[in-house]
């Protein structure tokens, strides 16, 4: 089955901040609103994915809400965990944005799939 959605908020629809840039509020609310095409995906098939996105969106917004001003981009919260010597720690949120990224990656294949006329959920994965 195909399904229609639209989303409130998009990748797409960011605007990047010159010199500074990608805007850590409106990233997190254009991931956020993916969760729930996980879930018309496949809600066990995708489970695990979820649960992998949505820990991650968390890491990262925990580390936002923190200081809204000063860690606005995605950039200044690499930046200070970079500089801190806290990037590569187990759930920083680096780590964090790491993983999401690989995750929206491997979302984008696998659309990429289905969209090109793959049937089969599990060759598509």
């Amino acid at each position: 089955k195909f399904f229609l959605l639209v989303l409130n908020t998009r990748f797409s629809d960011i605007e990047l901040r010159e010199e500074e840039g990608i805007p850590t509020e409106e990233f997190l609310e254009s991931c956020y609103a993916i969760v729930p095409v996980l879930d018309k995906l496949g809600p066990t098939v995708f489970a695990p994915v979820k649960m992998d996105f949505v820990g991650n969106i968390k890491k990262i917004n925990q580390k936002f809400i923190t200081n809204k001003e000063e860690f606005d981009t995605l950039q200044k919260i690499v930046l200070h965990e970079v500089n801190a010597g806290v990037a590569q720690v187990r759930n920083s949120a680096t780590e964090a944005l790491l993983w999401l990224k690989r995750g929206l990656k491997f979302l984008k294949g696998f659309l990429t799939e289905v969209k090109n006329g793959e049937k089969n959920i599990q060759t598509a994965l």
